[in-house]
């Protein structure tokens, strides 16, 4: 039940986020296409993506926090990698129409932006890194993978809007292509964005896991006292929650009641030490009996 209410905690986040990008998105498009920056628009649409972002996150948790049933007896956590999946198709269609347009402004004459586009984007990138505090800081409260790529992503939508300022007011000096290609490499970032968020769905979606992790897993287990022998250690990731597969090999003459509390101890410690709450153990018999 704790983890059903950190989801529901980390809602505000995702709103948040959804509000910021809304009125950020309307006032970079408006203010890019009235004072002719490119890159003022490229980071308003970058922004709307953002939106589409937010709002599959949200409606990840919110699915996430349904009780198992007959279908789903593992839960729907899994949901917010679906949601994330969605969401990296359209900020990837997003991203390459930022590029086409940015490629056609290349081969068309260029008038430097207003420096007007450029305050814009520093009060932007300002409030941007706001919300990203904010998110961070309810991110790690929550203990939300997705949250946590919220944050990521309304960080990097401060250093692009800090980017689209700088490269607008260069312009200044005689060199417009200059905002020209700085929209290009927002829609760069765009698509390096929805392919990073695409890798990181489907690893999950197949039950991939980095290796890394299972190896300081198998670290921690192997010293447990009376564990002779860790035979295997598998676990996936499930929207933000992990469960972990493990077997152990203890003295063949334990009880029963011994050996279940070996079991408990492993449970404890990923829990305790990675914060894993669902581990499953299995345990066999050792084959070389421990000498007395």
């Amino acid at each position: 039940m704790e983890r059903y209410s950190q989801l529901k905690k980390g809602e505000k986040g995702a709103w948040l986020s959804i509000i910021v990008y809304l009125v950020l998105s309307a006032v970079k498009l408006v203010i890019g296409t009235l004072f002719f920056s490119d890159a003022l628009r490229a980071d308003g649409l970058n922004n709307v993506t953002d939106i589409v972002a937010s709002i599959a996150v949200l409606i990840g948790l919110r699915i996430s926090q349904k009780p198992p049933d007959a279908n789903h007896p593992y839960g729907h956590f899994r949901a917010e990698n679906v949601a994330s999946l969605f969401a990296a198709f359209i900020m990837a269609a997003i991203g390459l129409q930022v590029l086409v347009e940015a490629v056609r402004s290349f081969m068309s004459e260029q008038a430097a932006p207003d420096p007007v586009a450029g305050w814009v984007g520093a009060g932007c990138a300002l409030i941007m890194f706001g919300v990203y505090h904010y998110n961070q800081k309810l991110a790690k409260e929550v203990n939300s993978q997705a949250l946590y790529a919220i944050a990521a992503d309304n960080r990097s939508d401060a250093l692009v809007s800090v980017g689209a300022t700088i490269s607008i007011l260069a312009s200044q000096w005689n060199v417009a292509w200059l905002d020209t290609a700085t929209a290009l490499m927002i829609g760069l970032l765009i698509c390096y964005t929805a392919f990073d968020i695409f890798q990181k769905a489907t690893l999950s979606l197949t039950d991939g896991f980095n290796e890394q992790d299972l190896n300081t897993y198998r670290e921690t287990i192997e010293v447990i006292h009376h564990v002779e022998a860790l035979k295997q250690v598998k676990a996936r990731q499930v929207g933000s929650t992990i469960y972990a597969d493990v077997i152990i090999e203890v003295h063949p003459n334990l009880s029963v009641h011994e050996s279940h509390q070996i079991a408990d101890q492993v449970e404890d410690v990923m829990r305790d030490k990675h914060n894993i709450s669902n581990t499953h153990v299995h345990v066999e018999p050792s084959n070389q009996p421990k000498e007395e």
